[in-house]
């Protein structure tokens, strides 16, 4: 569950530096498992629901296909629904400035973790896994740690190494901003996958999904070089509410950072 945690939100070295620290983050070798049959708890969440509004049980994560064939040319060609379809995310992100509610997580194993999180833009971002997972994640701005309350210590990243910064961007326009390599929509979702490259790593993936209807912020995928998958599905969303700045706020007193 920690491996998956930390895949969450920091990249593999694919998305940033060969030098960073982040080559050291560890990335979940078991193969995974089928995971068109994977079945979430319905049970109750906690946390963060919309205030005044009857909290939804936490959704069944839609898990990409892990044979599934996706475009890596770097001159990919859209037409003007795809653009149009590409440009809807982009203002939706954009249009956020913070956002709290609950997620659910299935790792590369197929296993399942829940929690909170909350959003502050630009760059400001925490998720707290629920017990037993002793996993914090908070991004401060311009660092990522990875906390483990159980052991009480943490390592740091930089923010810039994980897919995740392009959902906290202030604003953005995919197409400008990033290498977008496919959009696709049907009755449910619009997808918008970015590719990312290193020419010693590997290929890095990060597929946003958001409602067809609604054109809220539904999960996103993270597919590292080797292929694997973490898929992080976000539910009870509440874009007004005001969110305590000390929840960002990287402690490096009670938590000492790991050197390197």
């Amino acid at each position: 569950m920690i491996a998956g945690a930390i895949v969450l939100l920091i990249a593999s070295p694919a998305f940033g530096a060969s030098s960073s620290p982040a080559q050291s983050v560890p990335i979940p070798k078991g193969a995974p498992k089928a995971r068109g049959s994977v079945q979430m708890s319905a049970s109750e969440p906690k946390g963060p629901a919309t205030t005044g509004a009857t909290p939804a049980a936490a959704p069944d994560p839609v898990i990409p296909d892990p044979h599934r064939n996706v475009p890596a040319g770097i001159f990919a060609s859209f037409d003007a629904t795809q653009k149009a379809q590409a440009a809807k995310v982009s203002n939706y992100l954009s249009s956020l400035q913070t956002l709290v509610g609950n997620f659910v997580q299935v790792g590369p194993d197929g296993s399942k973790t829940k929690g909170d999180f909350y959003i502050q833009k630009p760059g400001k971002v925490r998720f707290e896994y629920d017990p037993p997972n002793p996993i914090d994640i908070i991004a401060d701005g311009s660092s990522v740690v990875v906390r483990d309350r159980k052991l009480a210590t943490q390592d740091i990243y930089p923010l810039s190494q994980t897919p995740l910064r392009f959902l906290l961007s202030d604003r953005i326009d995919l197409m400008k901003d990033t290498n977008v390599v496919s959009v696709t929509a049907d009755d449910v979702f619009i997808s918008v996958t970015i590719e990312e490259k290193q020419a010693l790593v590997g290929t890095s993936r990060l597929m946003l999904m958001v409602g067809a209807k609604d054109g809220q912020l539904k999960q996103w995928t993270v597919t590292d070089p080797q292929g694997y998958d973490t898929t992080v599905a976000v539910y009870n969303l509440d874009p007004g509410k005001k969110v305590d700045p000390s929840l960002f706020k990287i402690d490096f007193t009670r938590y000492p950072t790991s050197p390197g």
